[in-house]
């Protein structure tokens, strides 16, 4: 199988769980920006006037 195909395949995540879903809306409730407290480390992640998120430490 060709790294093409690969990408492509249906069963490529078989047997794997997904990650959790938050809606971005929820997470950041009304706000364009949030803290993440992360080991004791503060990341900051916002939405940009273009919708786009960047996460900054």
């Amino acid at each position: 199988m060709t790294p093409g195909e690969e990408k492509n395949d249906p069963n490529r995540n078989a047997g794997r769980s997904r990650p959790p879903i938050k809606r971005s809306d929820q997470l950041f409730d009304g706000s364009k920006e949030l803290i993440i407290d992360h080991h004791g480390q503060e990341y900051r992640l916002r939405i940009t006037n273009l919708g786009k998120l960047i996460l900054t430490k």
